[in-house]
């Protein structure tokens, strides 16, 4: 389903002439200028939200809900100015990539990390995460440390460079998750990895 949610069960009291407090409900296009489609219902009734510039009111849980009504973009701008204004960024997510059987970087995955400081800062994040992977070489137990040792790494080049380390957490899978599927016992540059997702 190819919509975007602008706002679901906001109060209002002054919009196209509802006197009493009401929930509406209004879709906007995607970035391609899609809008798709959303099924409101409840115990009295339901109601298919599928038409930008369209909204549905539902007064309560006991009311049936509206069919769609026209409501214009400087009325939907006005009334969600502020949530529009806060919506938030899609997380921004890097791969590093490490030398085969250390927590070492590799050369070209040493020079994101300044990219890595910038985003943060950018977005004054305080939700990082570090997940460590490993390829398929070696035993299950001994790549579960080994995707920490590199989720440790990153953690203490970020922490080395004036992020909080309060705002980062680590999670590793050793060889459970890998980018590229191999058999057991194959080397995969790609599989040796850390991907930092900052939100």
């Amino acid at each position: 389903m190819n919509w975007k949610l602008l706002c679901i069960l906001f109060s209002c009291t002054l919009i196209l002439g509802c006197g009493s407090k009401k929930n509406f409900i209004v879709l906007t296009p995607t970035e391609d200028g899609s809008v798709g489609a959303l099924q409101v219902e409840n115990q009295k009734g339901s109601a298919i939200l599928d038409e930008e510039g369209k909204a549905i009111y539902v007064a309560d849980k006991e009311s049936v809900p509206s069919e769609p009504t026209a409501i214009s973009r400087p009325e939907i701008d006005a009334f969600f100015k502020e949530a529009l204004q806060v919506h938030p960024l899609m997380p921004q997510s890097f791969l590093l990539y490490f030398l085969f059987n250390s927590n070492q970087l590799a050369e070209e995955s040493q020079q994101k990390i300044s990219e890595i400081q910038q985003a943060i800062k950018d977005r004054d994040s305080t939700d990082i995460a570090i997940i460590g992977h490993t390829d398929r070489t070696g035993s299950d137990a001994y790549n579960q440390q080994l995707s920490f040792k590199r989720a440790q790494a990153v953690q203490k080049f970020l922490t080395e460079n004036d992020v909080n380390g309060d705002d980062i957490t680590i999670t590793y899978y050793g060889e459970g998750n890998p980018l590229i599927p191999t058999a057991d016992n194959v080397a995969e540059p790609r599989n040796r990895r850390v991907e930092v997702m900052i939100r």
